[in-house]
């Protein structure tokens, strides 16, 4: 049974990341038929990062009522019917109404899955969900480009993701059986959780506010830059470029694409890396290969070793963001995760939504030469924040071993 939900969300990280990147692809096209600027489309991600952020915030509430398999079947209904309001909508204002529930339904399927991987499964299926949420979010450019290069319109992109949201709907649907049982039985992983002495004392301390524990504001931090880091470079890295190193604009384009290519293989690899390492080393060493990317980018060497700063910072960051997630129930305890992973997870989508405009605001009133200094000092306070986490871990297991 467990092979069965693992596949289950799989599928379901692929058909998170499908619609996270159609909008860009899309709005080019769809601007046009709405009569609308170009930074229309930056309000309407911000509508939907909004929305993301809510429920995030609202999932530790919702979850223990209805449970991770309704809620990730209604998200996902939810997130389906917006997608084919998207595809039939008339003007702006009503892609505005439907981003809300788009973003909605996205952090709770996100923090509702993250956080039943991380009490349920080891640390490699943390690193392959991610991997397969990389997948999706190339898959949803992909599509639309197909339907817009063969003259369809991009109303059918959307259609055509709707259809394959509702078929994962109906799909989660014949599940939601088999998430009641699975809910009522214990994983190895959760006991190994559960066996932790750190745990057991954050446990303890978290009486009432979860906030109190020792390191989960830390944590927070840490996941706060780290989408600033990955939002900011994928923003912004194209810009750099062209302005700075002068790289042509379709050059550019495609090494950001290596980019995120990078992620995705990265954190495939990873998976199999976890069978040697641990997640505090695989951290450590994400941070350590993300600050030689950003070093190198910022170095004034020749255009191409642009492309290999690009592909280290994505290498460096693939095993964080899971990694970290994974680590959230041996950190600060079972009986708090939930609650802890919706606060991180609202950290990582305000990071994502608010640090790359505030460097591209800083970057127009002066120069794009600031990204990697910028970047450098992002990586900095994740690395402290990082380290005086394991450094409170420590010391509360030898605490308890007294």
């Amino acid at each position: 049974m467990a092979t069965v939900f693992l596949i289950i969300i799989y599928m379901a990280f692929i058909s998170l990341g499908l619609p996270d990147s159609m909008l860009g692809a899309a709005w080019p096209i769809m601007r046009l038929d709405y009569g609308a600027p170009v930074e229309t489309a930056g309000l309407l991600s911000m509508i939907v990062v909004a929305g993301t952020i809510i429920s995030s915030l609202a999932s530790s509430a919702v979850l223990k009522r209805l449970g991770t398999g309704m809620v990730t079947f209604i998200s996902v209904a939810v997130t389906a019917l917006a997608l084919l309001g998207f595809s039939y909508s008339s003007s702006v204002v009503w892609l505005a109404v439907l981003a809300l529930p788009l973003g909605l339904g996205a952090g709770s399927i996100d923090t509702g899955l993250n956080n039943y991987v991380a009490t349920h499964y080891k640390a490699h299926h943390m690193s392959w969900l991610h991997c397969f949420w990389g997948i999706g979010a190339m898959l949803g450019p992909i599509i639309m480009s197909r339907y817009i290069a063969g003259g369809d319109s991009w109303r059918s992109g959307y259609f055509t993701v709707s259809m394959i949201q509702f078929a994962l709907v109906v799909l989660l649907f014949i599940s939601l059986p088999l998430w009641k049982r699975a809910g009522k039985s214990s994983s190895p992983q959760a006991e190994n959780v559960r066996n932790e002495p750190e745990t057991v004392m954050a446990a303890e301390a978290a009486s009432g506010n979860v906030l109190r524990i020792k390191g989960v504001k830390l944590a927070m931090i840490t996941f706060l830059f780290y989408c600033g880091v990955e939002a900011t470079v994928g923003l912004w890295g194209s810009s750099y470029l062209v302005n700075v190193k002068g790289v042509s604009a379709a050059t550019a384009a495609g090494w950001v694409s290596l980019y995120y290519g990078g992620i995705t293989a990265g954190r495939l690899i990873t998976g199999f890396i976890t069978f040697r390492f641990s997640n505090k080393e695989l951290i450590r060493g994400g941070l350590a290969i993300s600050m030689l990317g950003a070093l190198v980018l910022a170095l004034p060497l020749p255009a191409v070793f642009s492309l290999v700063a690009f592909i280290l910072i994505g290498l460096g960051s693939a095993p964080i963001f899971p990694c970290m997630l994974h680590e959230t129930p041996a950190r600060f305890g079972q009986a708090n995760s939930q609650k802890i992973m919706g606060y991180q997870m609202a950290l990582a989508y305000t990071g994502g939504a608010f640090l790359p405009p505030l460097l591209g605001w800083v970057a127009a009133r002066s120069s794009f030469m600031i990204l990697p200094l910028v970047m450098i000092g992002y990586i900095i306070v994740m690395i402290l924040s990082s380290e005086q986490i394991n450094s409170m871990m420590k010391k509360r297991k030898e605490e308890v071993s007294l």
